[in-house]
Protein backbone atom coordinates (compact mmCIF):
# COMPACT_ATOMS: atom_id res chain seq x y z
CA UNK A 1 0.00 0.00 0.00
CA UNK A 2 1.41 3.32 -1.08
CA UNK A 3 0.34 6.40 0.78
CA UNK A 4 0.20 9.56 -1.78
CA UNK A 5 0.72 12.48 0.92
CA UNK A 6 -0.62 14.81 -0.93
CA UNK A 7 -3.52 12.98 -1.69
CA UNK A 8 -4.09 12.98 1.88
CA UNK A 9 -4.05 16.52 2.75
CA UNK A 10 -0.82 16.80 4.22
CA UNK A 11 0.60 20.27 3.72
CA UNK A 12 4.58 21.09 2.59
CA UNK A 13 4.33 17.39 0.76
CA UNK A 14 5.67 18.99 -2.33
CA UNK A 15 8.34 21.64 -1.67
CA UNK A 16 9.12 25.19 -2.99
CA UNK A 17 11.61 25.89 -5.33
CA UNK A 18 13.10 28.52 -2.77
CA UNK A 19 14.25 28.19 0.82
CA UNK A 20 14.66 25.23 2.54
CA UNK A 21 13.13 22.10 2.28
CA UNK A 22 10.34 21.22 5.01
CA UNK A 23 10.44 18.05 6.77
CA UNK A 24 8.89 15.21 4.72
CA UNK A 25 5.59 13.98 6.15
CA UNK A 26 6.50 10.31 5.96
CA UNK A 27 9.58 10.88 8.28
CA UNK A 28 7.04 13.01 10.78
CA UNK A 29 4.59 10.39 10.51
CA UNK A 30 7.23 7.66 11.42
CA UNK A 31 7.86 10.08 14.05
CA UNK A 32 4.23 10.18 15.38
CA UNK A 33 3.93 6.22 15.07
CA UNK A 34 7.48 5.76 17.43
CA UNK A 35 5.81 7.89 19.79
CA UNK A 36 2.62 6.05 19.43
CA UNK A 37 4.32 2.57 20.02
CA UNK A 38 6.33 3.83 22.65
CA UNK A 39 3.63 6.01 24.97
CA UNK A 40 5.35 9.56 24.42
CA UNK A 41 2.49 12.12 23.61
CA UNK A 42 4.78 15.34 24.08
CA UNK A 43 6.66 16.84 21.51
CA UNK A 44 9.33 17.64 23.71
CA UNK A 45 10.09 14.19 24.40
CA UNK A 46 9.71 13.08 21.20
CA UNK A 47 12.57 15.82 20.08
CA UNK A 48 14.51 14.50 23.18
CA UNK A 49 14.05 10.96 21.66
CA UNK A 50 15.41 11.63 18.53
CA UNK A 51 18.36 13.04 19.98
CA UNK A 52 18.71 9.86 21.81
CA UNK A 53 17.42 6.50 20.95
CA UNK A 54 19.25 4.80 17.95
CA UNK A 55 16.45 2.98 16.85
CA UNK A 56 14.81 5.94 16.20
CA UNK A 57 17.90 8.07 14.57
CA UNK A 58 18.10 5.26 12.40
CA UNK A 59 14.37 5.53 11.54
CA UNK A 60 14.42 9.15 11.06
CA UNK A 61 17.67 8.90 8.45
CA UNK A 62 19.09 11.14 11.56
CA UNK A 63 16.92 14.03 11.02
CA UNK A 64 16.35 15.80 14.62
CA UNK A 65 13.43 17.99 14.36
CA UNK A 66 12.81 20.25 17.47
CA UNK A 67 9.61 20.28 19.31
CA UNK A 68 8.38 23.51 17.55
CA UNK A 69 8.13 22.32 14.32
CA UNK A 70 6.62 18.62 15.72
CA UNK A 71 4.12 20.31 17.61
CA UNK A 72 3.26 22.67 14.34
CA UNK A 73 3.42 19.53 11.97
CA UNK A 74 0.31 17.64 13.97
CA UNK A 75 -1.55 20.97 14.03
CA UNK A 76 -0.95 21.97 10.42
CA UNK A 77 -1.82 18.27 9.17
CA UNK A 78 -4.53 17.22 11.79
CA UNK A 79 -7.12 15.84 9.02
CA UNK A 80 -4.42 13.97 6.86
CA UNK A 81 -2.78 12.07 10.26
CA UNK A 82 -6.43 11.06 10.95
CA UNK A 83 -6.84 9.92 6.93
CA UNK A 84 -3.14 7.82 7.88
CA UNK A 85 -4.77 6.39 11.16
CA UNK A 86 -7.38 5.02 8.89
CA UNK A 87 -5.17 3.89 5.99
CA UNK A 88 -3.33 2.27 8.60
CA UNK A 89 -6.33 0.42 10.41
CA UNK A 90 -7.76 -0.94 6.88
CA UNK A 91 -4.24 -2.30 5.83
CA UNK A 92 -4.15 -3.88 9.20
CA UNK A 93 -7.72 -5.33 8.96
CA UNK A 94 -6.58 -6.51 5.20
CA UNK A 95 -3.66 -8.49 6.03
CA UNK A 96 -5.86 -9.58 9.02
CA UNK A 97 -3.93 -8.47 11.46
CA UNK A 98 -6.50 -7.70 13.98
CA UNK A 99 -8.45 -9.89 16.64
CA UNK A 100 -8.19 -13.23 14.69
CA UNK A 101 -7.78 -16.32 17.24
CA UNK A 102 -7.24 -19.61 16.46
CA UNK A 103 -9.63 -21.87 17.96
CA UNK A 104 -9.13 -25.66 17.66
CA UNK A 105 -11.89 -28.19 17.86
CA UNK A 106 -12.10 -31.77 18.30
CA UNK A 107 -14.21 -33.24 15.99
CA UNK A 108 -17.31 -32.06 18.49
CA UNK A 109 -20.28 -30.60 16.65
CA UNK A 110 -21.37 -27.06 17.66
CA UNK A 111 -24.70 -25.54 17.36
CA UNK A 112 -23.82 -22.04 15.44
CA UNK A 113 -25.24 -18.81 17.16
CA UNK A 114 -25.59 -15.71 15.35
CA UNK A 115 -26.36 -13.57 18.21
CA UNK A 116 -26.99 -9.92 18.19
CA UNK A 117 -23.06 -9.13 19.84
CA UNK A 118 -21.64 -11.37 16.84
CA UNK A 119 -23.60 -9.99 13.65
CA UNK A 120 -22.85 -6.63 11.69
CA UNK A 121 -25.31 -4.45 10.65
CA UNK A 122 -24.39 -0.85 8.26
CA UNK A 123 -25.33 0.76 11.49
CA UNK A 124 -23.10 -1.22 13.73
CA UNK A 125 -20.38 -0.34 11.24
CA UNK A 126 -21.33 3.29 11.05
CA UNK A 127 -21.36 3.28 14.71
CA UNK A 128 -17.75 1.51 14.84
CA UNK A 129 -15.96 3.84 12.10
CA UNK A 130 -17.30 6.82 14.63
CA UNK A 131 -15.81 5.25 17.72
CA UNK A 132 -12.77 4.71 15.84
CA UNK A 133 -12.43 8.68 15.10
CA UNK A 134 -13.53 9.71 18.04
CA UNK A 135 -10.41 7.59 19.72
CA UNK A 136 -8.38 9.04 16.90
CA UNK A 137 -9.78 12.62 17.96
CA UNK A 138 -9.26 12.17 21.71
CA UNK A 139 -5.97 10.92 21.27
CA UNK A 140 -4.76 13.91 19.37
CA UNK A 141 -6.36 16.12 21.71
CA UNK A 142 -4.15 14.52 24.22
CA UNK A 143 -1.22 15.25 22.62
CA UNK A 144 -1.84 19.08 22.16
CA UNK A 145 -2.94 19.06 25.87
CA UNK A 146 0.37 17.34 26.98
CA UNK A 147 1.73 20.29 24.64
CA UNK A 148 -0.18 22.87 26.60
CA UNK A 149 1.20 21.59 29.80
CA UNK A 150 4.47 21.52 29.30
CA UNK A 151 4.78 25.02 27.15
CA UNK A 152 3.15 26.20 30.15
CA UNK A 153 5.75 24.85 32.79
CA UNK A 154 8.92 25.46 30.93
CA UNK A 155 8.04 29.52 30.20
CA UNK A 156 10.39 31.55 32.15
CA UNK A 157 8.83 34.62 33.64
CA UNK A 158 10.56 37.46 33.25
CA UNK A 159 10.50 38.71 36.82
CA UNK A 160 11.54 35.59 38.33
CA UNK A 161 14.13 35.78 35.66
CA UNK A 162 15.61 39.63 36.85
CA UNK A 163 15.12 38.41 40.60
CA UNK A 164 17.53 35.19 40.02
CA UNK A 165 19.51 37.15 38.18
CA UNK A 166 19.53 40.41 41.01
CA UNK A 167 20.52 37.41 43.71
CA UNK A 168 23.44 35.98 41.12
CA UNK A 169 24.81 39.79 41.63
CA UNK A 170 24.18 40.09 44.52
CA UNK A 171 26.27 36.97 45.66
CA UNK A 172 29.26 37.53 43.42
CA UNK A 173 29.67 41.15 45.32
CA UNK A 174 29.90 39.64 49.04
Amino acid sequence: MNLVWTDLGFTHATPNQTGRPSYYPGDMRKLYLYGYLNTLRSSRKLEHESQRNLELMWLLRKLIPDFKTIADFRKENAQALKGVCRAFTLLCKTLDLFGRELIAIDGSKFKAVNSKARNFTEKKLQNLLKHINEKIDTYLKELDEQDTIEAATIKPIPQVLQEKIAQLRAQQGQ
